[in-house]
């Protein structure tokens, strides 16, 4: 039974109802949020639709939604140049996938390592600068003609392309590590390494999982823009086939295909990073 205070005559809301009226208003503004997604979405595809169906825009140059449809659909039950869709999105995927798996661990273990010591920060920070400077597509075509045009040349750009993001914010996270704990757990006993595990990298857990977000996206374009320098299977092959053929409703349906793939691991990496960071609070406008 839901007992609800008076103050002057007037009902004051218990705490369960003000819990109910804070969750429906979420409820409503996501729904207000999908809504107006969906919106936007129609509109910019039936204008796009309707603009190359009435000539205002050339298909053969921009494509068309409904031809776009039509090759996804032509891929799907009657397979592609190189072989079934599901395999060359699952080439893709693997290569994304253990790219991004070992250019977190680099980039983590290096923004650590020299986050929690200066001397090899000042040393490799000018090595650093001058890596990160070198322009990716260069370092596609050097992978490819050390490496060969299978797997291992798509996974090292993959990597090259995480390793920065992740090793910076990695770094950063460590530099911002509260000096007062430290300070505390060097005065109850704590080794370097303790404080490392135990303060240090709690504090740039942050840090580093928003770097996730940004880092598969940069993970995927490294593993498409090597297929597309040169590979016998992948999306990025796709795009390069299609683009030779002059076909743009190709160029798009592959697009669409990656665009879905980078949405699917941003939802699973938002999962795992909202298990492992229970403490943190809620944005600010969270309940607005």
């Amino acid at each position: 039974m839901t007992i609800t205070a008076t103050h002057g005559g007037a009902a004051v809301p218990t705490a369960a109802e003000i819990e109910a009226g804070i969750q429906a208003r979420m409820r409503r503004r996501r729904l207000l949020v999908i809504t107006l997604r969906i919106a936007i979405l129609v509109v910019a595809l039936g204008g796009w639709e309707i603009s190359t169906r009435a000539g205002w825009v050339d298909p053969f140059f921009f494509a068309m939604p409904s031809g776009i449809a039509d090759q996804i659909w032509t891929w799907i039950t009657e397979g592609t140049s190189q072989g079934p869709l599901w395999y060359e999105i699952l080439v893709t995927l693997e290569e994304t996938t253990m790219g991004f798996a070992i250019g977190v661990a680099g980039g983590v273990a290096c923004g650590i390592l020299l986050g929690r010591n200066k001397l090899l920060a000042d040393v490799f920070s000018i090595y650093i600068k001058i890596a990160n400077s070198v322009p990716r597509v260069v370092l596609g075509s050097i992978f490819i003609i050390a490496l060969g045009l299978g797997m291992p040349s798509k996974v090292a750009l993959a990597v090259v392309m995480v390793f920065f993001v992740v090793f910076a914010n990695a770094f950063q996270g460590v530099r911002e590590a509260d000096r007062a704990m430290i300070a505390n757990a060097q005065i109850l006993g704590a080794s370097s390494f303790q404080i490392t595990r135990s303060v240090v990298i709690p504090s740039a857990m942050s840090w580093i999982l928003a770097s996730l977000h940004v880092s598969f996206g940069f993970a995927l374009v490294g593993a498409v823009v090597g297929e597309f320098l040169g590979a016998r299977h992948g999306v990025g092959l796709l795009i390069a086939t299609a683009q030779g053929a002059f076909n743009a409703n190709g160029v798009f349906a592959a697009m669409i295909i990656l665009a879905v793939l980078a949405l699917g691991v941003e939802y699973l990496i938002t999962i795992v990073e909202n298990r492992l960071v229970k403490w943190r609070p809620a944005p600010f406008n969270e309940h607005a």
